[in-house]
């Protein structure tokens, strides 16, 4: 916070000393310092520490710790991995969110934020593992809550974990467009940090750059701010959810196209030459991307982070 000096005097009355030079401390509110362009990587349990490139990351959401109907969470397996993650990512200046729940745990959300009580306990339960993992925040995957009476008891479970943790990220994933996008208010966007917009799975192809261009469109007409809005981006392919890793070790010219024939099967997904443009579309209308999953990337110089990483920095 800088501080400006401020010299106040008034004339001495006529026979008394003059009056000395009072200094006044007036407080002037700083500049706040715009957010880095985020690229947010999901990495799962079945990640290797070692092979995370953490120097292309802003931020890691570990997925996932997985709800229960009582408020409570499943144990999360192979604890030492995520406090590997944690230690090597803090390091790096990255920061590491847990995320909870993920497809098929809809009702397990439904029930608890239904519930002032078990909203509570819900409540408690994460942060005190945010705490535990020494955690920058959480990102909250409920896919999704219905419009109406569920779209309210999200918004009160979202209101009450941001009281609880004033200072952690919080952040969702929601779809990319439609009436499912319906659950997720617009009093919610002033609670979350950053919201990730899965513009993926929406038919076939599963990923084309104009679904990225409808996320925006949506969302941003909903009243999102744009510097919450992150662009999801798929490392894998459909139908069948082959990573992007496998399709360019079969062939390196595949990481050039969105459509490659692997074992007879004919996939779609996000080359290069695409991920580069949404990454710039995001730049443009947004403030990230986001990645499902980091597992899922070439360890080559045919990297889809890489390209992320070049088109976000290039001069």
């Amino acid at each position: 916070m800088g501080a400006v000096l401020a010299l106040s005097a008034c004339a001495p009355a006529a026979g008394t000393a003059p009056s000395v030079l009072t200094p006044v401390l007036t407080e002037t509110p700083s500049t706040p310092q715009p957010e880095p362009f985020r690229i947010v990587g999901y990495v799962t349990q079945a990640a290797i520490v070692e092979m995370i490139p953490f120097d292309l990351l802003t931020h890691i959401n570990y997925a996932f710790l997985i709800p229960n109907a009582d408020g409570t969470f499943a144990a999360i397996p192979n604890g030492w991995k995520l406090e590997s993650i944690v230690d090597n990512a803090h390091q790096q200046g990255v920061r590491v969110l847990i995320s909870v729940g993920g497809w098929g745990w809809d009702t397990q959300f439904e029930t608890v934020a239904a519930d002032p009580a078990l909203r509570a306990v819900f409540v408690s339960e994460l942060t005190a593992f945010v705490d535990q993992y020494q955690l920058d925040g959480a990102d909250i995957d409920w896919e999704y809550p219905d419009p109406g009476q569920s779209a309210q008891n999200f918004l009160a479970l979202i209101r009450e974990l941001r009281a609880a943790m004033p200072d952690k990220l919080i952040t969702t994933a929601v779809v990319a467009q439609g009436s499912t996008g319906d659950g997720i208010l617009p009093e919610t966007f002033a609670i979350f940090d950053f919201v990730n917009m899965m513009a993926y799975d929406g038919g076939e192809p599963h990923s084309p750059y104009a679904l990225a261009e409808k996320a925006f469109d949506y969302w941003l007409g909903r009243g999102r701010p744009p510097e919450k809005a992150v662009l999801g981006l798929p490392f894998y392919a459909h139908p069948n959810f082959t990573s992007y890793r496998k399709i360019v070790e079969s062939d390196p010219q595949a990481a050039n196209l969105d459509e490659f024939d692997y074992l007879g099967v004919k996939l779609d997904y996000n080359g290069i030459p695409t991920i580069e443009r949404k990454t710039r579309l995001a730049m443009q209308r947004g403030s990230g991307v986001m990645i499902w999953t980091v597992e899922y990337d070439s360890t080559t110089d045919l990297s889809l982070l890489s390209a992320i990483h070049r088109t976000v920095n290039q001069p």
